[in-house]
């Protein structure tokens, strides 16, 4: 068995999640995945909950509308999975599979429980297999 597969998220996530409110403009979004370099945002609500999310075909699917007056709610994907940071890369890689999915939200469990703390991408995953 490969060490690295049993490999726990919190190893090998993304830290720090951009986040943006349900009211943020697509052009701004889109700016900030420009300059971030990322390929998808968390949707929070004032709270820091996490409810939506926005990847490139999100906002590729938009490219008709007026992203100025487009807002974050119009264009989100409410389909929002998630893993605790302990779980195995192993199993995270299954669940991605499994719901043909290309990222995982990370979610603190303490002391906010459900604030986004982190992002797993099929590219982390990837990167941790060959470490």
């Amino acid at each position: 068995m490969d060490i690295s597969k049993e490999k726990r998220v919190r190893d090998v996530m993304t830290r720090g999640v951009i986040t943006v409110s349900l009211d943020t403009p697509v052009s701004e979004i889109v700016k900030r995945l420009v300059r971030e370099d990322i390929s998808g945002v968390a949707v929070t609500v004032p709270n820091g909950k996490v409810v939506g999310i926005i990847s490139e075909i999100d906002i590729i699917k938009a490219f008709d509308k007026d992203w100025d007056n487009t807002k974050a709610e119009d264009v989100m994907s409410t389909f929002v999975r998630t893993v605790d940071p302990e779980t195995t890369i192993r199993k995270a890689a299954s669940f991605m599979r499994d719901l043909n999915i290309h990222r995982l939200l990370i979610l603190s469990l303490s002391p906010a429980p459900g604030v986004p703390i982190g992002i797993l991408t099929a590219s982390n995953i990837l990167r941790a297999s060959v470490e």
